[in-house]
């Protein structure tokens, strides 16, 4: 019996007492969802298909470094957004922004990108059903049926282009299946948390079939504060809606259409920002002969704290919608020819209480605006011992984005705003030849032209004379408005950026169940104009394209009759033109960017999924990451030495156990989870390890510790419900109630010292109703 799994991935696990063993590859692995096996089989693992090369394969016949979770593993841990998946895969981190929790911040292999402006660009490529989602701002949103969830490690510069320097993750939604059917669920939990969800199947009309999918979730904010001094009474609470509508018309065996609408909606105030820090000898310092008599620092604080005060509002407001048309026709012997056509409408505001206490020290907003069209072809075949897939790839996207700020019960108050656009182009092409039976070697080469404008308008009230800029062309079709100030008048060049980026992979099947392979790949990150500049000269020298050259190598197996895959990558990475967010908080919540420099990264990733027995199954990864600075060069001295490697943990690990407790005469079924995972300590901005930078920031002020968290769910499902089947979930989370720091922000000297953690949300359980029909 060979059962085909398109979705329920494993998720990557610590490996424990099997990391002794484990010597294989890169890649979650996943069990098969069908019906139980037979007895010769009742231990054995099903087939994963992906499609992180944009065709369907056998994951562990893919020669690169992937790791998937699919729709079982999703259902049961109701996981509908990637901030939920947390550390997922070896060496990758999924989390939120410094202050929100809508904005991705998503490292792989120590590459990411540490500021969401709307100017700046990704690291990892993003995708929702083969569409580029570009910016961090909004990057998480609710997916009501998620299919699978899958996380590419290395440069994918082929086939996905640029920004994906770092890797690619593909969220992937289940597809109309022209049947009657669906399923809804209902959610409760503390802080008064209710989600609702569902979606459903309606029978096929003709050649058409339709799916309707949506969700609400409502939770009262964890942290209680006093709205005396202006701000909300709660702060870090849930309120999204979204919904996805899906059309999939097959007029012929050779030709399927796929349309689809999604939106999503959240209004809710941000996540809390504490209190933290200050620099001795500094204003904020009652001690100090500097002491400016503004008591900071009777609301710091090192560790967590459920109460607060905020004398602002502080909120985010996010509205996403998008079109995608996929058009693929089976054309016979050239191959399947496929369309991508989407558009998509972003619009993010927030307003942000920088310092997280009572005092009016720093205040921010942001009322930003995105609009991206792409439009991609594929052509993928087979001839001979070859198969083939070539193609050509267009986007144009516009940003704008109003950005006053305040600081100092308005002794600082500056006008900032900037809008962008840009457009690419591309090329690319990728062979598989299949030399023989065992041997296979693919050759990709992908070619990108891109162009890029800014615009940007800068008034420093308290100092006019460093005022710049000139009215911006804001994309919703007004100018807004703003006069000629005095000081420099800035006109943005246009930054142009080509690339060429190739892949070779050798891959060997040493037998039925191994396969080992070497690759090679290029990746390029996008260079560009930082719009948060608060000096024109920075605005005149557009940074720089990040480049790295990646190796990797590594062994997929299956062993024990296929009752344990067992993965192992190994990569060494060397990155060039590195760029390098420093904020300063001068001019305002301001930054300067630097190609930096040099870079060595190196590491190793183990993944394993074993079927110990009958309904028991543990999946497991463990990765290690070394880091190395090769140049930094900050104010003309390299500083390699002496600089912090951001996101970079130098351990991760994750385990998880899904034990079938217990089987009833009605069918149902008692299944028990656990899910743990550790994660080492990191640097999160590139200061300095000895002394001070020039602003005044030390790294390990902003070091976040490392943390276990571990998660426990028991699921009573498959309750005979007529012709429907129920589900009872009881869930805790963070259950040990683990509270460290997650994310900082530094403002340096010239600011007091002042420092700023966001820490990881406290212990939260509930339990969800569910049923299937």
């Amino acid at each position: 019996m060979k059962s085909v799994l398109v979705a329920r991935g494993g998720r990557t696990r610590f490996v424990s007492f099997l990391g002794a063993s484990v010597v294989a590859l890169a890649s979650t692995q996943a069990f098969a969802q069908n019906a139980a096996p037979a007895a010769d089989e009742a231990y054995s693992l099903g087939e994963i298909i992906v499609t992180a090369q944009r065709r369907e394969q056998n994951l562990q016949e893919v020669p690169i470094a992937i790791s998937a979770v699919g729709e079982k593993f999703l259902e049961r841990r109701n996981i509908t957004s990637l901030d939920q998946l947390g550390s997922f895969a070896p060496n990758v981190k999924i989390e939120r922004g410094s202050s929100n929790a809508t904005v991705t911040q998503i490292s792989i292999r120590g590459a990411t990108t540490l500021n969401p402006a709307m100017t700046w660009e990704p690291a990892v490529g993003l995708y929702l059903d083969g569409v580029y989602l570009g910016k961090a701002q909004g990057g998480f949103f609710d997916v009501a049926d998620i299919e699978r969830v899958e996380v590419l490690r290395g440069p994918q510069g082929t086939l996905y282009g640029r920004n994906t320097l770092a890797g690619a993750v593909n969220i992937i939604t289940a597809k109309p299946t022209g049947e009657l059917g669906g399923k809804a669920q209902v959610s409760v939990g503390n802080y008064d948390y209710g989600q609702v969800r569902g979606s459903l199947n309606l029978p096929a009309f003709g050649d058409f079939a339709v799916k309707l999918s949506g969700q609400i979730t409502k939770r009262d904010g964890i942290y209680d504060m006093d709205p005396s001094f202006g701000g909300p009474d709660e702060t870090d609470d849930l309120n999204s809606k979204s919904g996805l509508v899906q059309v999939r018309w097959t007029p012929s065996d050779a030709l399927t259409v796929d349309y689809s609408y999604d939106y999503s909606k959240i209004n809710q105030n941000t996540a809390y920002t504490q209190p933290y820090g200050y620099s001795e000898g500094s204003i904020f310092d009652p001690s100090s002969p500097f002491y400016s008599g503004l008591p900071y620092a009777d609301f710091v604080n090192k560790d967590w704290q459920k109460e607060g005060a905020y004398n602002s509002n502080a909120f985010e407001k996010s509205r996403i919608y998008g079109h995608n048309l996929t058009i693929a026709y089976d054309a016979g012997s050239i191959g399947e020819v496929k369309t991508i056509t989407a558009w998509r409408h972003l619009t993010f505001d927030d307003t942000l209480d920088l310092d997280g206490s009572p005092l009016a020290l720093a205040q921010s907003s942001r009322d930003s605006t995105y609009r991206f069209f792409s439009q991609e072809i594929q052509l993928a075949g087979s001839a001979g011992n070859f198969d083939y897939l070539v193609g050509a790839f267009y986007s144009a996207d516009r940003a704008a984005v109003l950005n006053p700020q305040t600081f100092f019960y308005g002794a600082s108050t500056y006008d900032s705003r900037y809008s962008g656009r840009t457009k690419s182009y591309a090329a690319f092409s990728q062979i598989d030849w299949h030399a023989t039976d065992a041997l296979t070697v693919t050759a990709g080469l992908r070619y990108t032209h891109e162009k890029k404008t800014i615009s940007r308008y800068y008034i420093d009230h308290a100092n006019p004379a460093n005022s710049f800029g000139h009215n911006i062309d804001d994309i919703r079709g007004k100018i807004l408005p703003g006069e000629l100030t005095p000081g420099q008048t800035f006109t943005g060049p246009d930054a142009k950026y080509n690339n060429v980026s190739p892949t070779l992979v050798v891959n060997y099947k040493l037998d039925e169940e191994i396969n080992a392979y070497a690759k090679y790949a290029k990746g390029f990150k996008s260079g560009g104009f930082n719009g948060e500049a608060a000096d024109p000269r920075e605005l005149q020298n557009p940074y720089g394209a990040e480049k790295v050259d990646a190796y990797e190598v590594g062994i997929k197996s299956r062993l024990f009759d296929n009752r344990l895959s067992l993965n192992v990558a190994g990569f060494w990475n060397e990155s060039k033109d590195m760029q390098m967010s420093v904020f300063t908080a001068t001019g305002g919540t301001a930054s300067y960017v630097l190609n930096a420099g040099k870079a060595r990264v190196r590491g190793i990733e183990v993944e394993m999924t074993g079927q110990l027995a009958d309904g028991l199954t543990l999946v497991g990864s463990l990765a290690y990451m070394n880091t190395k600075y090769k140049e930094f060069i900050d104010g003309g001295v390299d500083v390699a030495d002496n600089r912090a490697f951001i996101h970079s943990p130098k351990w991760q690990g994750n385990l998880s156990l899904d034990w079938r407790a217990a089987e009833f005469s009605n069918g149902s079924q008692l299944n028990l989870i656990g899910d743990l995972n550790y994660t080492a300590k990191y640097f999160i901005y590139p200061y300095a390890l000895v002394g001070t930078t020039a602003s005044g920031q030390n790294a390990y002020n902003t070091q976040a510790p490392e943390r276990t968290i571990v998660d426990l769910r028991a699921v009573w499902g498959n309750l005979p419900m007529g012709n429907a089947t129920g589900s009872i979930s009881v869930f805790a989370k963070n259950i040990f109630d683990v509270n460290k720091p997650l994310n900082f922000i530094d403002f340096g000297a010239n600011f007091g010292g002042l420092t700023t953690a966001n820490f990881i949300q406290p212990r939260t359980y509930g339990v969800t109703f569910g049923i299937n029909f």
